[in-house]
């Protein structure tokens, strides 16, 4: 068994790889659903079993197929426009909805490639 503070540089490697770029994990898409049904709801058509919204907001089907870039959209939720509430969500949060936004587009975007990856293109010469 490890103990808390036995073990600093293990301690210290996990606290890097949840927070560098690139390296985060994905959205949680099942629980994205679970906080748009309860939050976004009012105002969204949030899921295809859902028919009606109380506003003029776009559905978030519409939203996926509209917003190609996860990064920009997480951003947009966490800085909403002014005829969004601002919910406070934190990060995983807006994680979590972003994966289950794009888990309803039908022709979901292809990967975003890495630095270092196998597809930067030919070697620079000079």
């Amino acid at each position: 068994m490890i103990r808390h503070g036995r073990h600093p540089i293990a301690a210290a490697l996990a606290a890097l790889l949840a927070t560098a770029p690139g390296l985060a994990h994905a959205g949680d898409s099942a629980h994205g659903e679970v906080i748009a049904r309860r939050w976004c709801v009012n105002c969204h058509v949030v899921a295809p079993d859902q028919t009606t919204a109380r506003s003029e907001a776009p559905p978030f089907a519409t939203v996926a197929r509209n917003w190609r870039d996860d990064k920009a959209l997480a951003n947009f939720l966490a800085d909403p426009h002014p005829k969004m509430p601002n919910w406070g969500l934190s990060r995983k949060e807006i994680d979590d909805i972003v994966a289950y936004i794009r888990s309803l587009d039908p022709n979901p975007p292809p990967p975003a490639q890495q630095p270092g990856g196998k597809d930067e293109g030919p070697p620079k010469k000079g």
